[in-house]
Order: C-alpha cells, then structure tokens, then sequence
C-alpha cells in the first residue's frame, strides 16, 4: 500500500513511487464532449427513458458502460508504461436521490470489476468522486444542468457525500491496488455568486470544515490509504486551505494552461512558468507535501511533452485529461467512420454551431453572446468580469438550456433499433474500433518511461 513519506510518494518497501497516469473520463461519469450527447447525462438518461422507454434506455447505458473501458483498456494503458489510472464516478451509480444512504450493488459491482483488471495487469486506481450529491461545482463535469450548486450550502448533501466515502473506505480498506481517495473533483465553494465578479473568493471556512470531515470519516475505518485534496475553484486556489493537518495526505492541483505557438523553447518557458506560480505548486512546496496534477490537457502533442516535461523535472504526479473521447482531447478517441460517429454526424453539427459545449466553435453565436454579455455588463455594474460573462452565461444560455432541448433529439437517433443494434452502434467505443492520438500518445510513452 502506497505511503506519503515526506514530499515522497513510497510503497510498502519504502521504493519511492510517481504516480504517471490517465484519467478515464467518460466512464461511470459521462461527458457531453466525451460521449458525444448533449447538455447534461441526467437530462439525457431521462430522455433516453421517455423516448426508448426505460427498459431499452437500460439496456444502452448498461451497454455502454460495458464497451467504453474493458479489460483492454486497462492492458493497453499499462503495457503504453502508465502506472496509474484515475476513475472519475458519479454517485448516482451507488446511490439513489429517492433512497439516501442506501447503496446499489451495481455501481460497486461495476467498480470493483475494474479494481481488478488493474490489480491484475499492475495497476494503481486513484478513486475519484467526479460528481457529488447537491453539486459542488456549477459546471457540466459534477452532472448539474441546473448551473445551480448546493453541496456547499445544505447540511443533507454534505452528509451524504461523507457518508459514501465511509461506504467507499469500508469496502476498500486494505486494497494495495487503490492509490488512494480523490475526496472531490474540482470544487468551487463560493457558487453561484462569486465567480461572477473579477475576484473569486473562495468560501475558506466551509471548505476547510468539509475537508476535515471527510478526512476525519474515512481515516476512522481506513487508516492506511493516502487521501488526494484538490484546491477550490476547480483546483486551482490554495492560498487559505488549511495546512496539513493528518498522515498521508496527496495535494491535487488541475494545469489547463495556454500554450504560446510561436516556437517550442517558448512554450516550454512559459510552461515552466505556470507550473511554478501555480497556488498547487506553491502550497506543496510550502508544507513539504507531494503534488498531483491531478488533470491537464488539450494542448497539441508538443505542447503536452513541453508540460510534461515540466512535470518530470519538479517530480510532480500527474494524471492526463482524458484517456477516451469522441475526438476534442482523447489520448484514444472513436474512429470518425464508426457507426456511432456517423449516426451523430447531424447532431454534432448542430452542437458546433450552437456552442452547446465547452470545446465547440460556434463563432455566429458566440457572436451574438458578446453582445448580450456586453449589454449585461452595461447596464448592471461594469465591474462584473466581462469574460467570465461571457462564459457563464453561454453555459446557461447554450450548454444548459439549448443543449437539453437537443437530448430528445439524440434519444431519437436511437428509437426503433433493436438491441442488437444499439450494442452494435456502442462498440464503436470499444478500444479496437477507437484510434490513438499518435502524437499524444508518443508524449505520454516518452514521459511515462522516464525514471521516477
């Protein structure tokens, strides 16, 4: 079982160990840009129900799950030279809004099957809780369309998110397989209200208290495996968070950084930059602690190796955003001719010209959103931070409202094909119907076969 030994990260020998990886995205947390549907995965499951009726909106997202990430998966990232692999989940796979604190043997089942294909074929899991009860972010990644976040306002989700870590702990104490326990990803404690302003101000206090409960919850069943802390406001602000305050805890910051194209010993710079004035890497620095850049990406294949590079020089852990897409940021992505690509082809159009995702064009509307982004600014208080705006009011103008009016349509790509035929169009999904990103992935094999 893995250890925190200073700003080290050892095994049970005392061998120093860095965690080098993928995140596997998409899985048992569905994605819009990773999947290919619109909006939000609990609009969609719902109009897969209305449209398909429950029983075949069953039988795809079970099929699904099966053909996204098998047991080839897991072969194929180990033997590319990763040690490790992140398993976002959300936790409508192990509990039921209606029945709290009742938990579904399915999702474990699920869970637990692929615990053992990386015990088997040598790898570590990092157990991360993607989406939590009453959303601890407003952005399409937790699940939420609502652009509504309640966790870190109401006492019921907070109990129910400390108490599925303590079923998580209880069912996974001892396992040298589980690296250990991402408590949350990428919260943003001060939602809906602060971001809107120029200076985001994280709300310190409670996200300390929420941290040092969670914490306190798991280590009482399970002593022994290394909890991973991420920062607020989706991992990036660590100024305030409270010191180390137990054993064998991991500080997990997320580097989505811009990339300057002019040439490779530029970016390379700048990378360097970044990394070092980043909070994450300031705080682990700080307390002596190891660091995790827990989720990065979506540059070009140079400019990835530069940012990993980066990471190998300061010995930072690291996991890449994402192992598995539809095309935006996959280290493997789905082959454009496949049955489930061509099937989408109208939507997706659709999608591009409506910028109902994070990663579309959409220059017209865009267009259209400056300009009612800049009206908005206008005529409240002109101190309201124009592209932050700008952003979220897309989000929920176009990825929130128009997006859901899309999940009906996709549902009805799918309606009178029999089963068969469905589980046909999912295999698209499965690793040998899928391409590698060639240079992508010759980054990560660089940089995965360099010495701890």
């Amino acid at each position: 079982m893995l250890q925190v030994k200073g700003n080290k990260i050892v095994d049970e020998k005392g061998t120093v160990v860095r965690l080098r990886g993928v995140c596997a995205g998409g899985w048992m947390n569905m994605e819009n840009f990773i999947n290919g549907y619109p909006g939000d995965e609990r609009g969609t499951r719902a109009a897969m129900a209305k449209v398909l009726g429950k029983e075949k909106a069953g039988f795809f997202f079970k099929r699904f799950l099966y053909h996204f990430f098998t047991e080839e998966d897991v072969k194929f990232i180990k033997q590319a030279g990763a040690n490790v692999v992140r398993l976002p989940v959300n936790y409508r796979h192990f509990e039921n809004d209606m029945k709290p604190f009742e938990y579904l043997p399915s999702g474990f089942k699920r869970l637990d099957e692929a615990v053992k294909w990386c015990a088997k074929h040598g790898l570590y899991v990092i157990l991360d809780l993607h989406a939590v009860q009453g959303w601890q972010s407003t952005d399409w990644h937790c699940d939420n369309s609502s652009r509504h976040s309640f966790f870190w306002e109401q006492l019921q989700f907070q109990d129910r998110f400390t108490a599925l870590w303590e079923e998580f702990a209880r069912r996974y104490k001892g396992s040298n397989t589980i690296a250990g326990y991402n408590v949350m990803n990428e919260p943003a404690s001060n939602t809906p209200n602060g971001r809107f302003s120029n200076v985001y101000t994280p709300d310190w206090a409670n996200f300390n208290k929420v941290y040092r409960r969670v914490v306190k919850a798991i280590r009482r069943i399970d002593p022994g495996h290394i909890i991973f802390l991420e920062g607020d406001y989706y991992s990036q602000r660590f100024e305030k968070m409270e010191a180390p305050f137990a054993a064998n805890l991991v500080y997990s910051s997320h580097n989505y950084t811009p990339t300057d194209l002019k040439s490779r010993s530029l970016n390379l710079k700048l990378q360097k930059k970044l990394f070092l004035a980043h909070e994450g890497t300031r705080f682990a620095k700080k307390y002596n602690v190891p660091l995790w850049v827990g989720e990065f990406g979506g540059q070009g294949a140079g400019a990835l190796d530069d940012q990993l590079s980066v990471f190998e020089e300061y010995k930072a852990h690291w996991t890449v955003w994402t192992y598995k897409d539809f095309g935006t940021m996959g280290a493997v992505h789905m082959d454009p001719k496949s049955k489930y690509s061509k099937l989408l082809a109208p939507l997706m159009e659709a999608k591009r010209a409506l910028k109902t995702e994070a990663f579309t064009s959409g220059y017209a509307v865009n267009k259209i959103m400056q300009k009612l982004a800049g009206v908005i600014v206008k005529h409240i208080d002109k101190k309201i931070d124009f592209n932050a705006n700008l952003d979220y009011l897309s989000q929920a103008t176009l990825s929130g409202y128009t997006a859901s009016l899309m999940q009906p349509y996709y549902a009805q790509l799918f309606k009178g094909k029999t089963n068969a035929e469905i589980d046909s169009i999912l295999e698209s999904f499965v690793l040998k119907n899928c391409k590698p990103h060639q240079g992508m992935m010759e980054a990560l094999i660089k940089n995965w076969s360099k010495r701890p």
